[in-house]
């Protein structure tokens, strides 16, 4: 176990520092492009500038609702800033549609399907759009006032993966990585997934999701440690925040896409930090 997490973090190291590279080339990227869409927002006379939203609280309430309590009795908040559905999704309304891209990969039957389909909703998500190897996702939320749509891309973990990786990666502003917390092999796989991932994008987001946490609970404790503890250290490797999550009593799916939203946009909202075995953890 030692040697494998050596060899991971060797990897990462080498990963991390190209990426640290690219981030920072991607930064003045951004300072540059801010300052352009500042001179031609005062050329038309009107902002095109969506990264910076009002850090003023809205006063409607979120459409999400307080987590249900996890299989083990404590109450799991759902706290942050304030995110609801539009469900104005006329073509007129479109122009002012941030459209950001986010993928999922992980092994099969680990819970990504109704992961995906927990967070967008029967109700408030778009109709889903599949192809050989993809799943495909649409959510639009109204946030401080900007209206995102979020379009997330579900990789199947079969033989069409290697395939599919580089359309869902490209263009990303985020990758989940996920595995089930109650199968060890899907935790080893989130590192070929994510060696694999970085080939085509490497200032993405990454955040590591162990799914199934209702199941895991019911496990030893001593062997919930054991994987808490490697999948702490794999998302250390990662440079990833971790999440223990369940798709069945909503437990961190919509705290995950908060954390990601607050990330891209520089809101603030503190996340705190949990390493309480049988409660779902969140590590970062």
């Amino acid at each position: 176990m030692t040697k494998h997490l050596l060899l991971c973090y060797r990897r990462m190291f080498k990963l991390n520092k190209k990426r640290k590279i690219i981030c920072k080339v991607s930064i003045l990227q951004k300072y540059v492009k801010s300052l352009w869409n500042q001179l031609v927002g005062c050329c038309i006379g009107k902002s095109i500038k969506y990264r910076q939203l009002s850090r003023q609280h809205s006063s409607s309430s979120p459409t999400t609702t307080t987590t249900p309590p996890s299989p083990s009795g404590e109450a799991v908040p759902d706290g942050g800033f304030n995110m609801k559905c539009c469900c104005d999704h006329s073509k007129e309304s479109l122009e002012d549609l941030v459209a950001l891209k986010i993928c999922l990969l992980g092994d099969n039957q680990i819970g990504k399907t109704s992961f995906l389909t927990k967070y967008v909703g029967k109700e408030t998500g778009e109709e889903s759009f599949s192809t050989t190897g993809l799943n495909q996702m649409d959510k639009i939320l109204c946030i401080k006032g900007a209206r995102i749509s979020y379009s997330i891309w579900e990789v199947q973990g079969d033989l069409s993966a290697s395939t599919q990786i580089p359309i869902a990666c490209k263009d990303s502003v985020a990758m989940l990585f996920m595995f089930d917390l109650t199968s060890r092999c899907t935790l080893k796989s989130v590192i070929s997934w994510y060696q694999q991932a970085r080939q085509w994008n490497q200032t993405a987001i990454p955040v590591m999701i162990g799914t199934k946490f209702d199941d895991f609970v019911q496990l030893p404790l001593d062997l919930q440690w054991t994987i808490a503890s490697q999948a702490r250290a794999y998302a250390k490797a990662l440079n990833a925040t971790l999440f223990f999550s369940s798709a069945t009593y909503n437990i961190n799916v919509n705290k995950i896409f908060k954390f990601i939203t607050a990330k891209l946009f520089n809101l603030p909202w503190t996340m705190e930090r949990n390493l309480t075995i049988g409660e779902p953890i969140i590590d970062f």
